[in-house]
């Protein structure tokens, strides 16, 4: 059931936070403000017409929360099996950072040094043969 469930919001979000980052669900929600501000005259600019705006948008703001939270997990994850796999697959590479991401903090920050001085050293050898600015 549950198993079910989580295909059912993982289709549904993944539909909607595709729409919501359309150039049409740009144009829907501005003429939606434009509608909104337009109309503020007939309603004496009153707190419930203000109220309809901020509780709209509260609403929305909300729910696309999770979906966007949701589909981009997954993207997340679905990026780290596929650079697991590069690393698994070339020749060299340490397979020890697979899975990195769930190291602390501190050990995440001693391999980007790492990574930074590896860089900076090749940015040397680059810049001494002229192929780097």
């Amino acid at each position: 059931m549950i198993d079910l469930m989580n295909e059912i919001f993982h289709q549904i979000a993944s539909k909607i936070s595709g729409v919501a980052g359309s150039p049409l669900a740009f144009v829907i929600a501005l003429a939606v403000i434009i509608i909104w501000a337009v109309n503020g005259p007939t309603f004496n600019f009153s707190d419930t017409w203000q109220l309809v705006i901020n509780t709209g948008t509260t609403i929305v703001t909300f729910l696309m929360v999770f979906l966007i939270q949701n589909t981009q997990n997954r993207d997340a994850k679905a990026i780290q099996i596929k650079l697991d796999e590069l690393l698994r697959g070339v020749k060299g590479a340490r397979t020890s950072l697979v899975d990195i991401e769930d190291l602390p903090d501190e050990e995440l920050e001693s391999l980007h040094n790492d990574f930074k001085q590896i860089h900076e050293k090749y940015a040397g050898e680059l810049k001494k043969r002229g192929k780097l600015k």
